[in-house]
């Protein structure tokens, strides 16, 4: 059983930057590809990027290329999203995921096993 937590959600004006942190419970964290995804009132929920657990490689949606970067620090079992230029389009529910059979960096949620409860990102105009 794996246990993710998002924190950092918030409200920020357009322009702003945020900091997403998942912390997951499980002593093998350091072997799961880890996803975040999003989703908007009304709207599916999506991919936003992931984050390979053997070299670090990582994948963006097309919408937040270059705005936003995944990073993970395996010895605090921790993945973050870095948001910067934050967009109204932007507002929604992150979650983080943990995909347990690593294979390649999955875009699709069924590819996940395991997810968090989500953090409110609220971006202003």
């Amino acid at each position: 059983q794996v246990q993710l937590v998002e924190t950092g959600g918030g409200l920020v004006q357009a322009g702003g930057s945020l900091r997403l942190s998942c912390a997951a419970s499980g002593s093998t964290f350091s072997r799961y590809n880890m996803g975040w995804f999003r989703q908007a009132p009304g709207k599916e929920r999506e991919f936003v990027g992931a984050i390979k657990w053997s070299n670090g490689a990582t994948s963006y949606a097309d919408s937040v290329k270059g705005r936003f970067t995944i990073a993970r620090d395996n010895a605090k079992n921790t993945v973050f999203l870095q948001m910067n230029n934050l967009k109204t389009e932007d507002t929604a529910v992150y979650y983080c995921a943990a995909d347990l059979n690593p294979l390649f960096l999955r875009t699709s949620m069924a590819g996940y096993d395991y997810w968090g409860q989500g953090t409110q990102v609220t971006v202003s105009s």
